[in-house]
């Protein structure tokens, strides 16, 4: 009985064969529909899982227990549009950070942050940098960002306390203004204010999202507000808090804590939402995952718009190529074919033809994947289950559109189709 399958499957994938390179033409637009709609779904799935694993790393890199509260929601690269709300809010201050400090027991370190985003002109050497982030920081910043010291020294409470002219640079900053030199103890310029380099921080990486975490130059909080205290003073998004809580375990009480702190030395009613964000990189991942699915939601509805096209090609092709056929059907239910033959030949080149789409959509899916992650800075991922998902859809549509014409070509009175002309 399986020889006798076997033989009938060989026969039926020989039949199909015959009448593709009969019709190479007409097979191959029939196709164009499922190559599309797999392509599709393969180059979606691609970046989607690249771009999720790209900011997974790069929020992950901040710190996966990093608890910040801030003046501003977070915005991806800085697209979103800051409501009427928050630009109203009132500006965290250095007291706040204080005050979680000494009030909120499952806080490790607080350490109070501002930025000097962009404009920034840092030199060394008679080299410029580019325009790397200037952060104001305290003796807490490293290991509340996730950062370690990969020569010379982190920043102490005692520059804090004399806002001492002291810099740590990140690693992207060394490799463009030292070439490979020792930094330490040299000096560096921060829009013509003289810094002295005491430490160097490891690289990170930036994970293909929100910039390259290394280009930043960190220098003590009070420090930056005497050089730049147009940032302290202006009414923008100026100070962040960034805290890390003993352990994994208290990520949530850390937030309800110092939730509850801020909110009591803000005198929020208990009616009333936050007038501050919090940032934790566990929250961003699910939006950013929300944001994707959103992105693959649509691009799943234009490959099933395709698929559904190609769909139709292919019922109609084979409707077509019964008619052409109805001699050869008669021939064969003449010869003692049964109705479950003629009904698996015609389901076997259907699935052919579909196979093959689904096959050439998947190896251009994957193409433009690889492509794409080689000449841009994004990345891509092709996971195994995407490509048994293309090449199973492509098989499915191959059944199902198939289904009508294969029966169609099976209920043939064998006398009538062999009249036919």
């Amino acid at each position: 009985m399986l020889d006798s399958l076997r033989r009938n499957v060989i026969e039926n994938l020989r039949f199909a064969r015959i009448a593709l390179v009969a019709h190479k033409l007409r097979a191959f637009l029939t196709v164009v529909g499922i190559v599309i709609g797999v392509w599709t779904v393969i180059g979606m799935v691609a970046l989607v899982t690249g771009f999720e694993r790209s900011t997974s790393d790069s929020f992950s890199s901040f710190g996966t227990t990093l608890v910040q509260f801030q003046k501003y929601e977070p915005r991806f690269g800085g697209g979103r549009r800051i409501s009427e709300e928050e630009r109203k809010r009132p500006d965290l201050t250095i007291e706040d950070a204080k005050a979680i400090e000494e009030l909120a027991p499952s806080i490790r370190a607080v350490s109070p942050e501002r930025y000097f985003w962009g404009a920034t002109q840092v030199k060394a050497n008679g080299i410029e940098g580019n325009s790397p982030t200037v952060c104001g920081g305290n003796q807490n910043y490293a290991i509340c960002n996730n950062w370690t010291i990969k020569d010379g020294r982190n920043l102490t409470e005692l520059d804090v306390l004399h806002a001492t002219d002291v810099a740590v640079l990140g690693t992207d900053v060394v490799d463009t203004l030292y070439k490979g030199k020792d930094p330490l103890g040299q000096k560096i310029t921060v829009n013509g204010r003289p810094f002295t380099v005491v430490g160097v921080f490891d690289k990170k990486g930036s994970g293909g999202f929100g910039g390259n975490p290394d280009a930043i130059v960190v220098i003590p909080i009070t420090t930056f507000d005497r050089h730049f205290p147009e940032i302290k003073n202006s009414k923008g998004d100026t100070i962040h808090i960034a805290t890390i809580p003993r352990s994994p375990e208290l990520i949530e009480r850390a937030v309800e804590e110092g939730t509850n702190i801020l909110r009591a030395r803000r005198k929020i009613p208990f009616n009333m939402p936050n007038d501050f964000a919090i940032f934790t990189a566990e929250k961003m991942i699910a939006q950013m995952q929300a944001v994707t699915g959103a992105i693959s939601g649509v691009m799943v509805f234009i490959a099933a718009i395709a698929l559904l096209v190609g769909g139709v090609g292919v019922m109609n092709i084979m409707l077509v190529s019964v008619t052409e056929r109805t001699k050869e059907i008669g021939l064969r239910k003449s010869l003692g074919a049964f109705r479950r033959d003629i009904t698996l030949q015609f389901l076997t080149e259907a699935v052919t033809l579909t196979g093959i789409g689904g096959a050439i959509g998947v190896a251009l899916g994957v193409g433009t994947a690889l492509l794409v992650g080689a000449v841009t800075p994004l990345q891509t991922a092709t996971p195994l289950w995407s490509i048994f998902l293309g090449l199973g859809v492509s098989v499915a549509i191959g059944l199902f559109f198939g289904l009508y014409p294969a029966m169609k070509a099976a209920r043939l009175d064998p006398i009538e189709a062999l009249r036919f002309e």
